[in-house]
């Protein structure tokens, strides 16, 4: 299969099963439907982002707490996103959204969305990290890379995002050969204008790629203010049965 680059498959010493990570639905009050479907019992959910306002807003929003509060109750954890616009945000703006998170959403950790992913951006994105870590306990940090980035970004966070983009670059994909050193739950894909008749395709290639947390959905980017992330995939129940049983071989 040709966005493969190796037959050997991928496997965790903590055997993770895959799951779905939510990059952040529409606000609540637009999209209702969509948050109250992450409650539902047996949804395979790892995370879900609170992007509230492209960030954590500037005052509390009663409708996103609500949100948060749900799905923390029902053992979900919910990341606030943090924009670095690829490293061109102060390390200190990105601090104070974190404390806004935690302060207003009780949030469990962070996505650093527009992560850097070069040699160059390794020390910032390092003294970011680790405030974030002293802001919150135990803060699940994921890297929003959305392409393969330095190995060394991988000592710094939870999970990585080494792919964010349309199915059309996805289904002929190469993973990165430093990943096989990782297990899968580090890795996460996020692909936009999948086919339901290539959703298990699409399953596969991030099994065998080694990526245990997933979103794929058939809405597309058509760029200006479109945002392919911010509503449930039309086959949201197909994304919830065959994730939630174990993608096939």
């Amino acid at each position: 299969m040709p966005h493969l680059t190796s037959t050997r498959l991928r496997t965790s010493s903590t055997e993770l099963r895959p799951g779905v990570g939510v990059p952040g639905y529409a606000h609540p009050l637009l999209a209702p439907a969509e948050w109250g479907e992450l409650t539902r019992p047996g949804t395979p959910l790892h995370w879900v982002v609170l992007n509230v306002a492209d960030g954590p807003g500037t005052r509390p929003d009663p409708h996103c707490l609500e949100a948060a509060g749900r799905l923390r109750n029902a053992g979900v954890r919910v990341l606030g996103l943090l924009d670095t616009r690829h490293g061109s945000r102060a390390s200190g703006e990105l601090v104070a959204d974190a404390h806004r998170y935690v302060d207003w959403y009780q949030v469990d950790g962070f996505l650093l969305d527009r992560c850097p992913a070069d040699h160059a951006g390794l020390p910032e994105v390092r003294r970011t990290v680790a405030t974030l870590r002293v802001i919150r306990d135990d803060a699940h940090i994921v890297l929003g890379h959305g392409i393969h980035p330095n190995p060394g970004y991988a000592e710094l966070a939870d999970q990585l995002v080494t792919f964010s983009g349309p199915w059309s670059d996805y289904r002929w994909s190469q993973v990165a050969e430093w990943t096989a050193d990782h297990p899968p739950e580090r890795f996460c894909h996020f692909v936009h204008g999948v086919p339901r008749a290539h959703l298990d395709e699409a399953l596969r290639i991030a099994r065998w790629q080694g990526a245990a947390t997933i979103w794929f959905t058939d809405h597309t980017d058509c760029g200006g203010d479109t945002d392919p992330w911010e509503s449930m995939p039309g086959y949201w129940d197909d994304i919830v049965s065959l994730v939630g049983t174990g993608v096939s071989e």
